[in-house]
């Protein structure tokens, strides 16, 4: 892989700025370990471009940044702030990708913000299209994973098919793969709407990946929550995924 790829990590840190608004301490709770841990384990040596959507200017820790790291930031109106924060997510990110990321990038990855990188996050993890395995379904028999079972909605699969559980915490590949992952997402959404139904974002991710096989998995180390007893098939935590007010 040259060191002349360019990378962007996809920082959708959304619904804790959206809660900042009423606890505005909350905004450095997740952001700041994510970003001091992402700025040393993620892609060193590499081309990064750290993109943050937020709803009003934001004021970065102070910390020691790579050369080769750089920063992106997009405010939101208010008019944007809906109350579905993965639909407003994954609409964001597809125009995002259509207007400009497309252009400017090779890679993305597109992570929620109460992770905090343990260990290097590196070339290892790139490929067309890359989903993270959910650790706490990835230990379950397949016929007890929590897919979409109702047979009119835009998520279901079917009993006795299926393979693994993924989550939504991490996902990424190159631009246009990322693209068509969010046009099928809001394509499940009107389609379920028009028919009375919702469903969940994992959900419905996972009816993608079920149709259109991942590339590339993670394996549970780069998502683990460290609440978890640690089996000993997990030889090392990657990414550690804490619980909402845990940091």
């Amino acid at each position: 892989m040259k060191a002349k790829k360019r990378l962007l990590m996809l920082l959708f840190c959304l619904f804790l700025l959206l809660m900042a608004k009423v606890l505005f301490s909350l905004t450095d709770q997740y952001l700041d370990p994510f970003l001091r841990s992402a700025s040393k384990f993620f892609m060193p040596g590499y081309k990064v471009i750290f993109y943050v959507m937020v709803d009003r200017f934001l004021q970065f820790p102070e910390m020691d940044y790579g050369p080769r790291q750089s920063f992106q930031i997009h405010l939101i109106g208010e008019e944007r702030w809906w109350s579905d924060f993965d639909l407003m997510r994954m609409k964001l990110l597809g125009e995002h990708i259509q207007d400009h990321i497309r252009y400017e990038v090779d890679f993305l990855f597109s992570m929620s913000a109460n992770l905090v990188f343990q260990s290097e996050f590196g070339v290892e993890t790139l490929s067309m299209s890359v989903a993270q395995l959910h650790a706490w379904w990835y230990f379950r028999k397949t016929g007890d994973l929590p897919y979409e079972r109702r047979p009119a909605s835009a998520a279901y699969i079917p009993f006795g098919l299926g393979d693994f559980y993924y989550a939504g915490t991490i996902v990424g590949g190159v631009p246009l793969k990322v693209l068509d992952l969010t046009q099928e997402y809001m394509k499940g959404i009107v389609l379920d709407a028009e028919n009375g139904l919702n469903s969940t974002y994992e959900k419905y991710l996972n009816k993608y990946f079920f149709l259109n096989k991942p590339t590339k998995l993670l394996s549970p180390e780069y998502s683990w929550d460290p609440t978890f007893h640690t089996l000993r098939q997990v030889r090392s935590m990657k990414i550690a995924q804490y619980p909402i007010d845990s940091l």
